[in-house]
């Protein structure tokens, strides 16, 4: 189906020349930090690691997005090395799955939810035109990231620019979605 192609194999656009960062190195990424928690054995570096990869996981996998949760919400203390075993197991499910158009379009709405609220009209028009544009595969997922980088900043909102999601997948030449309506 169209709208459920691999986003990994559709990462550039025609006219860009940087280099894209594949779903293996996403993967070894996560799993990277995981095995820092891991190692810590200190529950409080596990809740960082969940909250920080919100976005990342639910791009795969948003059904094992709340089994995760819930193994981190289940912790009493003395079975980290319990809780931490079962996390992984549905870390290692929840990053078998490839992201989607579809399943980034998700992540990106639950995103907008954080400052939705504050936009003018226009800004949210242009963000949903941003978005289909995206759906429609005319921008990339780093592109359509790149644009909402910005905002992020102007919300002030220290949960998302933590997440893995925007340092991943994100475009390093960032555009400006208020830049745009500056030049209507």
């Amino acid at each position: 189906m169209e709208g459920e192609k691999e986003v990994s194999k559709k990462v550039e656009s025609t006219n860009s020349i940087i280099p894209k960062i594949s779903e293996k190195d996403v993967k070894e990424y996560i799993f990277e930090k995981f095995d820092d928690v891991k190692n810590s054995n200190k529950i409080k570096n596990l809740v960082s690691f969940q909250a920080m990869n919100k976005f990342m996981i639910m791009s795969h996998n948003q059904e094992e997005l709340k089994n995760l949760g819930h193994a981190v919400a289940s912790y009493k203390k003395g079975q980290f090395s319990e809780i931490i075993s079962e996390y992984e197991t549905f870390l290692k499910i929840a990053l078998e799955k490839e992201p989607t158009i579809k399943t980034h379009s998700n992540v990106i709405m639950h995103i907008f939810g954080y400052f939705s609220k504050n936009f003018s009209q226009s800004e949210k028009e242009v963000f949903f035109d941003l978005l289909k544009q995206f759906q429609e595969e005319k921008i990339t997922l780093g592109r359509l990231l790149s644009e909402i980088n910005p905002i992020i900043y102007r919300f002030n909102s220290t949960y998302l620019a933590s997440q893995t999601y925007f340092l991943l997948y994100s475009d390093s030449d960032p555009g400006n979605l208020f830049q745009i309506l500056a030049n209507k």
